[in-house]
């Protein structure tokens, strides 16, 4: 029996269904169900997906035996419909979609109205008495089909519908009569003659050849290529293709069409949403060429169809127990629906659906949790306008997609994706956006048209990009070879400052400040949701105490990585820090020489008597600074753990390298400024990630390491005598063998001890290490002796395993994943096959010394879903990463223990 290639739908039957989707892609999945619980779906049949697959296989060429399977369902659907493809008494059009099993939302192509041929036009035109809507739907087919299958320009054609309409003397394209438009179809053909170098094909066969063939190669076409890019859409075996009869909203007052939400899609609110067009085709509500009505008007001009509809709405929501984006047309006063599938949606608007649906007993809390993504969750962190900043506003359009975005102007992609490599925060103006603009919607901070609605091609990927978006603003002129667009008198010009609020609509001049957002009561549902499931501790990277009291605000568990470095900075203290470097050489030497003299220490001290008063002068200064910023710290996580990492990058990096900068610290320090120079050029290093840092300085200066550990004990005994509850962890960076860690553990040790005696006090602490080295993760049995944690520091041990530097791979790495050596950039996704294995083994060879070892995570992959889920997988009690990642950690945590 041969391999069953396509799937039919019709008569209330179907031979697929809604499960079916990487066979039949989501579209085709959705027709066949819709097909069989009863809702009104034209006929027709879809070409599975693996048929896309073995046509590339094949080198363009169609599998054997499709041709015939292909006309055995035709002949189907005739029947179905009472009508034949190319009869002109009983004419059967049928439009040809696209459809893969993830929504890529105007990304490949469709044809609509295809079987139209000059003998079919005049049978239309006797059976409908209306010659104007056949020669309406003939243009609209001899435009696609030139433009979609043949590649002849859909502006050719739209240059003599703008003449026409001129000549005419009328706005609207559903204003030219009849004649104009006979006039207008007899230009296009010889517009497609011109550029195709052939007739117009009259046959319907040939013309379903040549689209199913465009429609599988819009699979590879650059913009569906770069949206997979764009959301991570791998392992699919290519689109199906659906055929299926035409119905038509464009035949006259008593027909229509339209797009239509069960919720709201920008907030999420449970109410009918949508727009509609009357006497008008599908790609005039969604290609902004018309701008449509909203939908609860259609109550008024058909109030049947309207009741029909919103029934069909309810019931579709609650069969597939998500909410549904639809399509729907009325012929004469017939509804059809003809697509459904789970609406795109804000981030704001998912997050209250999810709830709301859960309270709706519809779907269980786990079903929630994997409504939501991770990235959307993230655009809810985005910030808003400052309600007190003044409002230029200039216009106002539809709210397409909320959020606030401040940008300079650009007026085409390419240069708004050119402008984001080089840092540049853009908006992108278009008159209408289409599917080509994708990698400029995708680097531009919002998106500005002057036409189409709110479920307009620009205002759907906004909102699932979560990018800003103000449509339809009409009173927008704009040219694009000025590069200007006008309002009134106003000019702006490309490279200009503008201001948008897609939750208003409202278009403004200059910049505007922006106000960190506030989040909704859902979506504290929702994480508490995300917390009775997930089963890894979320934590914060924090150096401050306002990054952990946001990071406190938004559900971390304490923090994991404090990076006492960072501290060093600020103010003053950075001279200390520098005298501090100044002296250590001369101070180290000291040390060396006293542990080696047998007797006459006292001249030793005598000789080093300034580098010591200097080395330890600037730690006496750095001690309070450091004391103040951990009470700080430990009193806005009191009750949570805090891990603080002692003292990590190479000295290098608190001295200036510039000859101005090295004369003030020359002139501020009392030294020569050849003194400085000397000193920043002796610390130089070749590499120095793998340099002089880490606890390679506290083995070098052991008062720096005993420094830091008093300040975090004196600190944590000053906040518990407040009342609170401290637990301080300590952190050993960068050991590479137990016997660094035993070395710096003493010293800290006996610093805490002596602080103890001092204080007359104790407090409960934890002594660890970060495992960034590879062979400490080789090695993590022993080190688990000496380390009652550990923390993976995956940056470095990234850098360490793979060999890249972190500085400098940025250059190449984009080829890696381009050319499928790396699926991601390793410092973005943790390699889980290479780097994990090293997380893996360390974690398990730890464990097998220490059964309560805990471990967790501080690196930037903390913060990354599939690095979370891995982290899941290995057993890790945390993550750590940065505060505004917290809430998207703690739903990372959530799904991965779902899966």
């Amino acid at each position: 029996m041969a391999e069953k290639r396509i799937y039919f739908f019709g008569g209330g039957k179907a031979e697929g269904n809604a499960k079916m989707k990487e066979l039949l892609g989501g579209k085709g999945a959705n027709l066949a169900e819709m097909t069989k619980i009863g809702v009104p779906v034209p006929a027709g049949f879809t070409i599975a997906t693996k048929v896309c697959s073995e046509y590339y296989k094949n080198k363009g060429k169609w599998p054997k035996g499709l041709a015939e399977e292909i006309d055995k369902n035709i002949a189907k659907l005739e029947k179905a419909m009472d009508a034949n493809l190319g009869d002109a008494k009983k004419p059967l059009l049928v439009s040809v979609r696209s459809g893969a099993a993830v929504s890529m939302p105007g990304m490949m192509d469709t044809v609509l109205n295809l079987g139209l041929n000059d003998e079919v036009i005049e049978g239309i035109i006797k059976k409908t008495k209306n010659p104007r809507f056949a020669y309406d739907i003939y243009r609209r087919f001899i435009d696609m089909f030139g433009d979609v299958v043949m590649g002849c320009s859909h502006e050719y054609f739209e240059d003599v519908l703008h003449k026409a309409k001129a000549k005419a003397k009328v706005q609207l394209d559903n204003e030219l009569t009849a004649e104009q438009l006979k006039d207008v179809v007899d230009k296009y053909k010889a517009v497609y003659k011109k550029h195709v170098g052939k007739m117009f094909p009259q046959t319907g066969k040939e013309q379903l050849t040549l689209a199913i063939n465009a429609v599988i190669k819009s699979w590879m076409i650059d913009r569906a290529i770069k949206y997979r890019k764009l959301n991570n859409i791998t392992g699919l075996l290519g689109t199906a293709v659906n055929v299926q009869a035409m119905v038509f909203g464009n035949m006259g007052k008593d027909c229509g069409t339209g797009v239509c939400f069960t919720r709201n899609p920008s907030t999420g609110k449970k109410e009918f949403y949508g727009e509609f067009l009357m006497n008008a085709q599908g790609e005039d509500v969604v290609a902004g060429i018309r701008t449509p009505v909203e939908l609860k008007k259609l109550a008024k001009v058909m109030p049947k169809c309207y009741k029909q509809l919103t029934t069909l709405m309810t019931k579709l929501e609650k069969h597939y127990k998500d909410m549904q984006d639809m399509e729907f047309t009325i012929q004469e006063k017939k509804l059809y629906i003809l697509q459904t599938r789970g609406g795109k949606r804000t981030a704001a608007a998912a997050v209250k659906v999810a709830v709301d649906m859960v309270a709706e007993k519809m779907i269980s809390q786990k079903e929630a949790v994997t409504r939501v993504t991770p990235e959307q969750l993230d655009r809810l962190l985005h910030p808003s306008f400052d309600p007190k900043a003044k409002r230029n506003v200039f216009a106002k359009g539809l709210p397409a997609s909320p959020g606030a975005a401040v940008g300079q102007v650009v007026f085409n992609a390419d240069k708004a994706e050119e402008w984001n490599k080089k840092g540049k925060k853009v908006i992108l103006v278009r008159i209408e956006t289409s599917p080509e603009d994708i990698g400029g919607m995708d680097a531009a901070v919002g998106i500005l048209t002057a036409r189409g609605g709110m479920t307009s091609h620009a205002a759907v990927v906004a909102r699932g990009m979560g990018k800003c978006c103000v449509a339809g603003v009409n009173e927008l002129h704009i040219n694009y070879k000025t590069k200007k667009l006008t309002v009134g008198k106003l000019i702006i010009k490309e490279g200009d400052w503008l201001s948008m609020d897609g939750s208003t609509g409202e278009v403004m001049v200059g910049q505007l400040a922006t106000v960190e957002t506030k989040l909704s009561s859902e979506f504290g549902k929702f994480m508490t949701i995300c917390d009775g499931i997930r089963k890894l501790g979320i934590r914060t990277n924090a150096d401050t105490p306002e990054d952990a009291k946001r990071a406190r605000a938004f559900g971390a568990e304490g923090i994991g990585l404090c990076r006492t470095e960072h501290m060093f900075f600020e103010g003053n203290r950075i001279w200390a820090v520098r005298q501090m470097i100044l002296a250590a050489d001369d101070y180290a030497d000291m040390l060396a020489e006293l542990a080696a003299a047998q007797s006459d220490k006292k001249s030793i001290e005598k000789k080093y008597a300034t580098a010591k008063k200097q080395f330890e002068g600037a730690l006496k200064k750095l001690l309070p600074y450091q004391r103040s910023d951990f009470e700080g710290i430990f009193t806005a996580m009191a009750g949570l753990p805090v891990t603080v990492r002692l003292l990590d990058p190479p000295l290098h990096e608190f001295l200036p390298q510039d000859k101005s900068n090295q004369a003030e610290m020359a002139k501020r320090l009392g030294v020569k400024p050849a003194v400085i120079k000397a000193k920043v050029e002796q610390l130089h290093e070749f590499n120095p990630m793998l340099g002089h840092r880490g606890c390679r300085l506290a083995i070098s200066y052991p008062a720096i390491g005993r420094m830091q550990a008093r300040a975090i004990i004196e600190a944590a005994l000053n906040v518990k005598k407040k009342g609170k509850i401290v637990l301080p962890e300590i952190m050993i960076p960068l050991v590479g063998s137990v016997e660094e860690l035993k070395l710096v553990k003493a010293d800290i040790l006996d610093e805490i001890k002596t602080v103890f005696k001092e204080r007359k006090d104790k407090i409960k602490y934890m002594l660890g290490t970060m495992i960034e080295v590879p062979r400490a993760a080789l090695t993590a049995d022993e080190i688990a002796k000496e380390a009652e944690f550990f923390s993976f520091g995956t940056n470095d041990l990234t850098q360490m395993a793979m060999g890249f530097s972190r500085d400098d791979a940025g250059k190449f790495l984009g080829d890696y994943v381009d050319k499928g050596i790396y699926t991601a950039d390793p410092f973005a996704k943790l390699d889980q096959t290479g780097v994990g294995k090293l997380v893996e083994m360390g974690t398990k060879l730890g464990r097998k010394t220490r059964k309560k070892l805990k471990v967790g995570i501080c690196g930037e992959h903390g913060g990354e879903p599939d690095s979370i889920e891995f982290c899941h997988k290995v057993g890790m009690n945390y993550v750590s990463c940065s505060p505004f990642r917290v809430p998207i950690a703690r739903l990372a945590a959530a799904q991965a223990a779902i899966k």
